[in-house]
């Protein structure tokens, strides 16, 4: 009797009133008993109905109590498929400022599209024209904006000649236009999510809308690792982050609904500084997945990655450095130098590159998706477009003057070195940074004759490249990232 009571009670309001089933009801008809069956179901549905909604929370309430922090990110996931009474976002903007930002930006968009079928997602991208969302291009997906490319690559912060040829290319006007673009967005029921540093968040931030931020470029690994004798290290240090005053207070704002850093150390730097940052695992490694076949005949050759970055035509000075390191090269063992070039890469002015260093067009053929293939003496160099992730895991060693792709191969267990340039993106002082945030993964030589020493080293000491690839993949972490992300935006910022 208990339980029928208990039962009950916990499933009709306290205020419902059963009715009276007086005597003339005994002696009505059939058709009588129905009806008053019929009202009297339908009233205890609608009573449980209004009471759902306070079950429902309540319920929540408890899960939320009881799960362990660890379990955080599955419960976020629950939550939003569970969330039956919120109301899901129609539009989002993408903003991103960066080659790197945009692979980020990239894989988000294709996950996000799975869950969420029905979302309207535009992108604009701050430099570059944007050529890499083809891919994703479609009813759903738009590129919106003004997309241009710069004469530094992008918004150069480690050259002050990179900078002027960029405000005299039009870079003011063109932030302007894009700024006023984002603007209009609190009309119209956008969300947003910013990609990269202080550009987008400040453009997020003054859009008035509700927003997310994933801040890729900046990790306290920088400051916290190596020498930290540098004016930037005390800066820092006397911060508590790499990240600036202005930035944290943008980011603390009550519109900032998320903000997701690429390491543990950095999110809970900024935890202190109150704000709601997560550090949800690197989403830069799930981009990297080969899908050649087994191939023996690379089992004949040491090999090695040659990254020259993506910003024209710093990149050329990059290939010059390389090549020139590598002019009195001739190991006894031959050496095939893996040479993946963005699809936008000018392959014409590459190959006149190889052929002033002495280079020869071959006609041999490792059928892995190469363009053309260079020798000289033992040293053969493989040029791909866009094969790059197909490449990687193929590496013993690197020559990476590049920013994403460097980190890349980092977290793939691949060490590598780099000789700084002229700029105006890989400069010393950009290099060496690298350096403390990859833990040493990556070495910087100040001289071509460093290279070839410590390129020679690396190849033919096996236990070397594996301590030095440790670092890497530490700092890098596994892969994962990318879903875990897209759940956690799915239900701080797609929601409301």
């Amino acid at each position: 009797m208990w339980v029928k009571e208990s039962f009950v009670l916990t499933f009709l309001p306290l205020s419902y009133h059963f009715p009276t089933i007086n005597n003339s009801l005994k002696s009505s008809n059939r058709y009588s008993k129905l009806l008053f069956l019929e009202r009297f179901t339908a009233n205890i549905v609608t009573n449980i109905k209004k009471a759902a909604p306070r079950f429902e929370l309540g319920i929540k309430d408890l899960q939320s109590s009881a799960l362990p922090l660890g379990h955080a990110a599955m419960n976020e996931v629950n939550q939003s498929i569970t969330n039956l009474n919120s109301k899901t976002i129609q539009s989002l903007l993408i903003i991103c400022n960066g080659h790197g930002e945009d692979i980020i930006a990239l894989e988000i968009i294709k996950r996000i599209s799975v869950i969420r079928k029905s979302l309207k997602i535009e992108v604009l991208p701050l430099v570059g024209n944007g050529y890499i969302f083809d891919s994703v291009k479609g009813d759903n997906v738009t590129l919106v904006g003004n997309p241009k490319v710069l004469p530094s690559g992008g918004f150069s912060n480690q050259s002050l000649k990179g900078l002027v040829l960029d405000i005299c290319a039009g870079m003011p006007l063109n932030l302007l236009k894009n700024w006023l673009f984002v603007l209009k967005k609190s009309n119209k029921g956008f969300r947003i999510l910013a990609i990269g540093d202080l550009l987008p968040l400040f453009f997020a931030w003054t859009s008035r809308c509700q927003f997310a931020f994933i801040g890729t470029p900046k990790s306290d690994h920088t400051w916290t690792s190596g020498p930290g004798w540098n004016i930037s290290d005390f800066y820092h240090k006397f911060k508590g982050s790499e990240w600036d005053p202005w930035e944290i207070n943008l980011m603390r704002h009550s519109n900032c609904k998320t903000v997701i850093v690429r390491d543990e150390i950095t999110a809970n730097n900024l935890m202190k500084k109150r704000v709601n940052a997560s550090f949800l695992g690197n989403p830069m490694m799930d981009f990297v997945e080969s899908n050649l076949e087994k191939n023996y005949v690379l089992d004949d050759y040491m090999k090695v990655i040659l990254l020259i970055g993506s910003r024209y035509p710093e990149a050329f000075n990059n290939l010059t450095n390389f090549l020139s390191c590598l002019n009195p090269f001739n190991p006894e063992k031959k050496v095939l130098i893996l040479f993946p070039l963005s699809r936008n890469s000018e392959l014409d002015q590459i190959e006149a590159i190889l052929m002033k260093y002495d280079y020869k067009l071959d006609n041999f053929e490792l059928l892995i998706g190469e363009e053309s293939i260079w020798r000289k003496n033992n040293q053969f160099i493989v040029v791909g477009l866009g094969t790059f992730n197909n490449w990687a895991n193929l590496a013993e060693v690197g020559l990476s003057n590049a920013g994403t792709a460097t980190e890349q191969i980092s977290g793939l267990g691949i060490p590598s070195l780099s000789i700084p340039g002229v700029g105006p993106q890989f400069t010393k002082s950009f290099a060496q940074r690298q350096q403390r945030l990859l833990g040493g993964s990556v070495n910087v030589c100040d001289r071509e004759e460093d290279v070839l020493k410590r390129l020679n080293k690396l190849l033919n000491n096996k236990s070397l490249r594996k301590e030095q690839s440790k670092l890497g993949v530490k700092r890098m972490g596994p892969k994962g990232g990318s879903e875990r992300i897209v759940n956690h935006l799915n239900l701080k910022l797609l929601f409301e």
